[in-house]
């Protein structure tokens, strides 16, 4: 999700060098800052799902608001991380 140069230019921004940066993700979020976005998307996108009254929110509004173009990437993405489509969530009686 980061490209190199977005990657400098938060660096820049955080007044660190793009190597600082990367140990600073290492060291506080135990990921790199492009792993990052790949673990806290489905994780944001799950908490939405959850949050949502079943049959009224949309898996693709879901997707969509967490960066997720491709249904079938995000769908991939989400079982990797819950071991169930993101319609099952929805779906679920939580009451």
């Amino acid at each position: 999700m980061f490209e190199p140069e977005l990657l400098t230019r938060v660096a820049v921004a955080a007044h660190l060098s793009v190597r600082s940066l990367r140990e600073a993700f290492r060291r506080h979020l135990d990921a790199t800052p492009t792993g990052y976005p790949s673990r806290v998307r489905p994780a944001r996108a799950h908490a939405d799902l959850l949050a949502a009254s079943p049959g009224r929110g949309r898996v693709a509004a879901v997707a969509a608001r967490w960066g997720f173009v491709q249904p079938g990437r995000f769908a991939a993405a989400y079982r990797a991380a819950y071991g169930c489509l993101p319609h099952e969530t929805l779906r679920e009686d939580r009451g």
